[in-house]
């Protein structure tokens, strides 16, 4: 066993160790294409999503120098067909870009260093199969497959490091992609010297204009994740057995970590978030742990148009629609606000809806992320609204009408400065981002079907939390008291009828003409059901 060539299965069997969720049914995809078209598959995924778990669980199956067997019995794919095809069946060939990186002399000499390295431990194998003077990687492997017979699986993690560590050096991404071109197009993949490959990384494989720099690969993403959709992150079920065998509530893990959902799969959690939660204990915001937290703040200030409008938007709530086409999977081609926030799509900040072709911000945890970013930035009153979000929220449930009606109308400037402030969605979309933290005590559900019609915003709140419950009704043009009088109408209030704690009624009005007078444009009424 070498660190590149057939590594052996103990980092498997280190993961096996912990809590364990079972992902092995990735297997029988990857047996499913070896010798086949579609030998060479791509995922890509954000960080903390169990990508290098998927590369060492495929060392541990394919790699033909260490007996693999018992780590796999009575997991998936030991109960599926294809389980003997490749059970330790290929020498393995293992690269882990960031460990290149961050163990190189100088990045410029990494393509080099990766053949270099790899060449050296096939030459202890191979004995005198590699010449001396061989440093082509491509030339070696085709060498030793034509003299031998023998195939090889290559595992490539973190396969995008490069275009993230050295975004501008042009240069030395198109060497990179030279050596991945030589490996993986021609000669290698045509005469049986490559039996699969499988590439993890956070950004799709990089392209240039319309076209992929790799294009014999299959590629599944956070856009695109095809039938590898359940092995994007944990799926429903997953998380309930873990919490079944924990003290862990269920709901609160969905509140905080689920929210990204496929065609396949509905309901998507972050991996890490979810085990950081079971090992400690307790919900939190994990995500802003991950590396890629620091650069968010810089990616949604960009000044492209409509940018901030599509942020402010999905900050209130909402989801916006997106064109996914153009983004050239790096970190400096940006032409649009599309390319932004489809990168935003692959780091995890968003969650993508293929079908209607719309991005959103997925759960409570991201949500906090966005909120410390933008208070942290250059977005005004906005900023300060979220910010200032728990005062607003205080004042509420004081029932202090003026201190709410005064919160509403600064943020109003803001907002309707990129927005357009004239209807009841634009006043919502306002209100939500106004009470911004409270998604962390409530439910927050617009659009609420209760009584004869739908109650704008409903705030349930969280087990445990003890607060009181909350129904907004908005009116334009109209006036508070009318608002109230809605909720009473239509019975509003009885969709919470089970909920046995108090319940507040607030009705807020924005008068878009006050006829020159310096009157305030909102009003707010609140009173207990």
């Amino acid at each position: 066993m070498g660190m590149y060539l057939n590594p052996g299965n103990k980092g498997f069997q280190t993961i096996l160790n912990g809590v364990y969720v079972d992902k092995t049914g990735l297997i029988d995809y990857v047996n499913s294409t070896i010798h086949t078209p579609l030998k060479l598959t791509s995922v890509s995924r954000p960080r903390r999503f169990g990508k290098s778990f998927a590369a060492k669980m495929l060392c541990a199956y394919y790699d033909k120098s260490c007996d693999s067997r018992v780590l796999f019995e009575g997991l998936e794919i030991s109960k599926k067909a294809s389980f003997e095809k490749g059970l330790n069946q290929y020498d393995v060939i293992y690269l882990d870009i960031t460990w290149f990186i961050s163990t190189t002399d100088h990045i410029d000499g990494i393509v080099r260093d990766i053949q270099n390295s790899v060449i050296s431990e096939l030459r202890e194998k191979f004995f005198n199969l590699v010449p001396e003077s061989e440093k082509s990687l491509p030339r070696a492997l085709s060498g030793i497959s034509e003299k031998t017979g023998n195939e090889f699986v290559i595992i490539i993690d973190e396969w995008d490091a490069l275009f993230r560590e050295a975004k501008n050096r042009e240069s030395l991404q198109k060497e990179y992609i030279q050596l991945l071109r030589g490996l993986f197009k021609g000669g290698t993949t045509t005469d049986g010297t490559i039996a699969a490959a499988y590439m993890t990384g956070i950004l799709p494989i990089k392209k240039y204009g319309t076209e992929s720099a790799l294009t014999d690969f299959r590629e599944y993403s956070m856009t695109k994740p095809g039938c590898l959709a359940e092995y994007v992150g944990f799926t429903e079920d997953e998380v309930k057995r873990l919490c079944e065998n924990s003290q862990m509530d269920f709901d609160d893990l969905r509140t905080w970590y689920d929210g990204y959902s496929f065609s396949r799969i509905q309901h998507v959690y972050s991996p890490n978030s979810v085990m950081s939660a079971l090992r400690e204990g307790e919900v939190l915001n994990y995500w802003t742990q991950t590396e890629s937290f620091e650069s968010l703040k810089e990616y949604i200030g960009m000044g492209y148009d409509g940018l901030k409008g599509a942020v402010i938007e999905m900050l209130g709530g909402s989801h916006v629609g997106i064109k996914i086409s153009t983004f050239q999977n790096d970190l400096t081609s940006f032409n649009n606000r599309n390319d932004v926030l489809t990168l935003l799509v692959h780091l995890g900040y968003l969650a993508y809806d293929s079908r209607r072709r719309e991005a959103y911000i997925p759960n409570l945890e991201v949500a906090e992320a966005f909120e410390d970013a933008v208070s942290a930035g250059k977005w005004g009153i906005i900023g300060e609204a979220i910010s200032d979000s728990e005062k607003l929220l205080q004042a509420t449930l004081r029932k202090e009408e003026e201190a709410v009606a005064e919160a509403l109308e600064e943020i109003h400037g803001s907002v309707s400065s990129v927005l357009q402030y004239n209807n009841e969605a634009s006043l919502s979309c306002a209100i939500t981002i106004a009470y911004y933290t409270a998604k962390r005590y409530y439910t927050m559900i617009r659009e609420l079907p209760a009584g004869k019609g739908f109650a704008d915003l409903a705030f349930i709140p969280r087990r445990g939390v003890g607060m009181p419950a909350m129904i907004i009704e908005l009116k334009y043009d109209k006036d508070a008291d009318s608002a109230i009088q809605q909720i009473h109408d239509n019975r509003y209030e009885g969709v919470l009828e089970e909920y046995s704690g108090n319940l507040l009624l607030v009705g807020i009005n924005y008068d878009r003409d006050t006829k020159g007078k310096e009157v305030k444009r909102h009003s707010c009424v609140i009173e207990e059901a």
